[in-house]
């Protein structure tokens, strides 16, 4: 036996520091490493290039600070022209941003899809965002300016007025202009799902 037994070891009390105010540090995360096997080449073609009635929807991603996010994937769904989701038409993009924040898709404007309620929603593109500092994905709708059908969509017209802009993209060029910016003044829209 080596002289202690179980019950007699006794241990020094330790008080407790008094509780100091530490200033609040930044989250982190790991990565996105968003490089590393998530992108491929025909990602942003979600229909050939030569498509009829195909365009552009570019835009920058930004922060808070309203600085370029450099590293986050933009990913895209939607139905195909008649309102259908499957088939023949893959209906996803996905592009990761360039050192500007930048992020284009090539596709074609989506059909009307039914409303959960009835009815129609006005065409529309649904979008996920992942990049730095998020822990889980955000999630968006781009709506088309010159769209006659926004003024009756469910979705939209649930959110404020003042913050419709913020899901609308602007005919621009060869396609639509649409930015997400990730808070802030000016902050996009994001759905809870």
């Amino acid at each position: 036996m080596n002289g202690f037994s179980s019950g007699s070891v006794r241990r020094p009390r330790v008080q407790a520091p008094e509780a100091t105010q530490l200033p609040e540090t930044p989250s982190q995360t790991v990565g996105p490493f968003l490089a590393i096997g998530l992108p491929w080449p025909e990602g942003p073609l979600v229909v050939p290039d030569g498509t009829p009635g195909a365009f552009w929807i570019r835009g920058d991603v930004r922060d808070g600070g309203g600085e370029v996010v450099q590293d986050a994937l933009v990913e895209t769904w939607q139905a195909d022209p008649d309102g259908r989701f499957g088939g023949t038409f893959r209906g996803f993009g996905r592009c990761p941003t360039d050192e500007r924040g930048r992020y284009a898709i090539h596709t074609r404007k989506p059909g009307p899809v039914p409303a959960p309620a009835g009815g129609f929603q006005a065409p529309h593109i649904d979008v996920s965002v992942f990049a730095r500092g998020l822990l889980q994905r955000v999630v968006t709708r781009i709506y088309f300016a010159d769209e006659p059908a926004n003024a009756a969509d469910p979705i939209l017209a649930s959110v404020p007025e003042d913050r419709r802009t913020t899901l609308v993209a602007e005919r621009d060029g060869d396609g639509y202009h649409f930015d997400i910016r990730l808070q802030g003044p000016d902050e996009t829209v994001f759905f809870d799902l």
